[in-house]
């Protein structure tokens, strides 16, 4: 009985200790937004919002005059740190992070100028780190995107493939991101793992993220469905 015990909270601990991730994502329409908060209730990251330190701008009119100028200054000299928009300060130490997921809209079949200035600020500093990419878009591909990210994190290691979410598949995110989860690799990659089931008298607190106590020991977890859930305190993926 004690070693079954120990087994289950030897496994516990080792899945609330997973690789380290951080969301970085910009959004002016809210599609990105509605996307990343999919995304959050199923793994466990810091979120980080990337906002351009000119306010009021009304991207959207005259055709998206304003962003169709900001790619073409980054296109026309993409070494160049003049070429990026100004951005609000991110205040975020990557070397804490193992993962960084990237939530870009497409804009001209580049990647939203905004985020492009924080990669051209932080992406040498994401060297060696995993990089997923989603990206949002109406119709158009998005492997100008996926270029953009690689050219301003040279050194990343990409996971493969980047998700594509259309504008008109947004409200099924949720779905789509589950699938694109497995498909990367990032469960492993994050050292997530199953809770096995195990018949003993253990007691645990498992919470659902709402707060609602859902479980009170290793039997009763089995019958949980995927999620993220609070377990003895810690956050822990249950798949």
């Amino acid at each position: 009985m004690k070693r079954i015990l120990l087994s289950l909270a030897v496994l516990i601990s080792a899945i609330a200790l997973h690789a380290k991730t951080l969301v970085v994502y910009y959004s002016y329409t809210n599609n990105v937004h509605s996307i990343i908060t999919e995304l959050t209730k199923q793994i466990d990251a810091d979120v980080v919002r990337i906002e351009p330190a000119e306010k009021g701008l009304d991207y959207a009119a005259n055709n998206y005059a304003i962003g169709s100028a900001q790619i073409s200054a980054i296109r026309n000299n993409p070494d160049e740190a003049s070429s990026y928009p100004a951005i609000d300060p991110v205040n975020v130490n990557l070397a804490e992070y193992d993962c960084v997921i990237i939530g870009a809209p497409l804009w001209w079949s580049n990647m939203a100028a905004p985020l492009q200035t924080y990669l051209f600020q932080n992406g040498k500093a994401m060297a060696g780190k995993k990089i997923e990419l989603i990206v949002s878009s109406a119709s158009s591909g998005i492997s100008g995107v996926e270029g953009d990210a690689k050219r301003l994190i040279p050194d990343g290691d990409f996971l493969s493939p980047s998700l594509w979410i259309r504008s008109s598949q947004t409200s099924n995110a949720a779905s789509l991101i589950s699938e694109w989860l497995k498909t990367t690799g990032y469960d492993t990659m994050t050292g997530v793992e199953e809770i096995q089931a195990a018949q003993n008298n253990g007691r645990y607190s498992v919470f659902s993220i709402s707060g609602t106590m859902v479980a009170e020991d290793a039997l009763s977890m089995q019958t949980l469905e995927k999620g993220l859930y609070i377990v003895n305190g810690k956050k822990v993926y249950i798949k």
